[in-house]
C-alpha cells in the first residue's frame, strides 16, 4: 500500500494565523504531541525570521527523534545558513527552500524576470545540498504559474538536488480536478520526477483545501502539508484530521497509509486549540464537540441499535470518549505521577509537584475533577515558563453592585521583586479589572478580544478566561482558568503581559506559503 507523508506546518505556517503567538516552550510540547501522532515531519518554523523562532526551531530538532524535524527558508544564503545551525541537531536535518514562480509574484513581489528566478532557485539548492541530506524546494503560489515554467524549473532543482518539489496553492483558488491534473501533469513531464517526492499544499480560502489535498494524492503525490484543527493564513490550511481520517475511513477508494496513529487526533487537536487560543467550532469535522452529538430522536433511535446507523466515525478512533477518573481529593502524588504519564504528560519532579499541589486545591473546591481539569491544568504547568522574571498576581478583589461603580483591587509582584497593589474602577467588574492591571505598564493597552468559556460541565466548573491585547505594537494572547472567572481573567490578563515581555525582542514574521 502506498505510503503518504504527512508533512505538520501547525508550528510554522499555522502560527501565521492572526493572533496566534506561541511561546518555545508551548511549541516543544506540540512538536512532542505531533510526534506521538506519529507525523513524517514537523516543519518547527522559520529560523531567520527571528531569535525566538530560531530557538524554538532548534530546541525541537534536539528533542523530537522520531519525526523529521524541518525548517523554512527563502532562496537566500543568510537564511539556509541559519537554518543549518538550527537544525544541525537534528537526527535527520531537512530545509525547505521556497521561491514565487507565478506571474504575479515574479513581476510585483521579486521584481524578477523567471530566468532570474530559476537561477536563484538553482544556486539556493545546490547550496543548502553542501548541509542537508534532504531538501524540499518550494514554487509558491504554483497553481497560478505558467505550467511550461514550473516544468522547466522544476527540472533545474531536482538537477541540483532537490529531494521533495513542493506545488502549494497558496492562494487557495483550484478546483480539485484542477489541482489533481497538475500533479498528474508534472508527473508526467517533469524530468526525473520518479526521483523526487511530489507534495501538495492547500490552503482553504474556497473551503477546498482538504478535497484538494487527497486529489493531489490520487494524482501522484507523495505527501501532504497540513495543519492540527486546520489553522493558519487567511482561511487556515487543510485539517491534518480530516485528510487522515478520511484517508483511513475511504480507504477502500484510496488505497494509502499515513503512520498516523489516529487515537491521538482528538488530544492533539484540544492541545493545539488551548495553546492557541482558537476556538474549535462545535461543527467542525472529526474534532468538534458535536461531530459525535446526536439530538434527533430519529437518529439518537438509531445510534442507541447500531452507532453506525448515523457515525462513520467510532469516537474511539480518534481517541474520543470518557476516560474513567480515580483521582479525588484523597488521591496521592504516585497516582497522580501515574496519570499525568498515562495523558502523556513528561513533568519535572519540580513542575510534578507545582501540577499536584493546584490538583490539590482544586480537589478540595470541586465536587467532581474531570478529564478537561487535568488536561487544563497539566498543559499549563508544562508550558509554563519559570526562568524568565515576570509578574505574578497575589490576589484580586472586585467590589460590585447594582447601584455602585465597579471597583477592582490587585496585588501584584513586579518582575524586579516589588509587591504592589492597585485599584481602579470600570464599567463593569472586567473592565476594572483590566483599568486596574493597566497601571502595571506604561502605555494604553488594547483589548483586542476578550472571552470566557466552561471547562468541563456543571456549576463548579472551571471558567476559562482568553484575553488578547494590543501593546506597543504587538498582540499577545493570554489565558488561564480559575472556578472565578474574574480571577481567570486577571491572570490571563497579566499572562498577555508577561508573553509581551518574553517576546518583546522578537522581530515579526512575514506571511509566506
Amino acid at each position: 500500500m502506498r505510503k503518504i507523508d504527512i508533512f505538520d506546518t501547525t508550528l510554522r505556517d499555522g502560527e501565521q494565523s492572526a493572533g496566534i503567538n506561541l511561546n518555545t516552550a508551548e511549541k516543544i510540547e506540540i512538536a512532542k504531541q505531533l510526534e506521538r501522532l506519529g507525523v513524517s515531519i514537523i516543519e518547527a518554523g522559520f529560523p531567520a525570521s527571528s531569535p525566538g523562532d530560531f530557538d524554538a526551531v532548534n530546541r525541537i530538532a534536539g528533542t523530537v527523534k522520531n519525526s523529521i524535524v524541518t525548517g523554512l527558508a527563502r532562496c537566500v544564503q543568510k537564511d539556509i545558513d541559519t537554518t543549518w545551525e538550527a537544525l544541525k541537531v537534528a537526527e535527520q536535518p531537512h530545509i525547505h527552500v521556497f521561491l514565487a514562480t507565478s506571474p504575479i509574484h515574479m513581476e510585483y513581489k521579486l521584481k524578477k524576470t523567471p530566468d532570474q528566478v530559476l537561477e536563484q532557485a538553482v544556486e539556493a539548492v545546490k547550496y543548502a545540498k553542501k548541509f542537508f541530506g534532504l531538501v524540499q524546494w518550494s514554487a509558491e503560489d504554483a497553481f497560478r504559474s505558467d505550467r511550461e515554467f514550473l516544468v522547466r524549473i522544476i527540472e533545474k532543482v531536482i538537477a541540483a538536488g532537490a529531494t521533495t518539489i513542493n506545488v502549494p496553492d497558496t492562494v487557495g483558488y483550484a478546483s480539485p480536478q484542477e489541482y489533481g491534473e497538475l500533479f498528474k501533469y508534472l508527473r508526467e513531464n517533469v524530468r526525473g520526477a520518479d526521483n523526487v517526492k511530489f507534495s501538495a499544499h492547500c490552503h482553504d480560502d474556497l473551503g477546498m483545501a482538504t478535497i484538494n489535498s487527497i486529489s493531489a494524492i490520487q494524482n501522484g503525490a507523495d505527501q501532504v502539508e497540513c495543519t492540527i484543527n486546520g489553522i493558519g493564513e487567511r482561511a487556515g490550511n487543510a485539517a491534518l484530521e480530516e485528510i487522515g481520517v478520511a484517508l483511513h475511513i475511504r480507504n477502500d477508494i484510496y488505497q494509502v497509509e499515513t503512520g498516523l496513529n489516529l487515537k491521538e487526533i482528538k488530544r492533539t487537536s484540544q492541545l493545539v486549540s488551548r495553546l492557541t487560543g482558537v476556538v474549535i467550532q462545535p461543527n467542525k469535522a472529526v474534532v468538534g464537540k458535536n461531530a459525535f452529538a446526536h439530538e434527533s430522536g430519529i437518529h439518537q433511535d438509531g445510534v442507541l441499535k447500531n452507532p453506525e446507523t448515523y457515525e462513520i466515525i467510532s469516537p474511539a478512533l480518534i481517541g474520543e470518549g470518557e476516560v474513567p477518573l480515580v483521582l479525588g481529593k484523597h488521591s496521592g502524588r504516585a497516582a497522580f505521577r501515574d496519570r499525568a504519564f498515562k495523558m502523556g504528560y513528561d513533568l519535572s519532579d519540580e513542575k510534578l509537584n507545582k501540577a499536584f499541589q493546584e490538583f490539590k486545591k482544586l480537589a478540595d473546591r470541586k465536587k467532581e475533577i474531570t478529564e478537561e481539569d487535568l488536561v487544563t491544568l497539566l498543559t499549563e504547568t508544562q508550558v509554563s515558563v519559570e526562568d524568565i522574571p515576570l509578574f505574578e498576581l497575589k490576589s484580586v478583589q472586585v467590589s460590585y453592585g447594582t447601584e455602585n461603580i465597579p471597583t477592582a483591587t490587585a496585588s501584584v509582584v513586579t518582575p524586579d521583586g516589588e509587591l504592589k497593589t492597585l485599584a481602579s474602577t470600570g464599567n463593569g467588574s472586567v473592565e476594572a479589572i483590566f483599568n486596574t492591571l493597566e497601571q502595571l505598564v506604561d502605555g494604553p493597552v488594547s483589548i483586542q478580544d476578550y472571552r470566557v468559556k466552561s471547562v468541563g460541565k456543571g456549576r463548579d466548573a472551571l471558567g476559562e478566561a482568553v484575553v488578547n491585547i494590543l501593546y506597543n505594537g504587538l498582540t499577545t494572547t493570554g489565558r488561564d482558568a480559575s472556578q472565578d472567572v474574574l480571577e481567570a481573567t486577571a491572570e490571563a490578563y497579566l499572562n498577555a503581559i508577561n508573553r509581551h515581555l518574553i517576546r518583546q525582542s522578537i522581530q515579526p514574521k512575514q506571511p509566506i506559503l
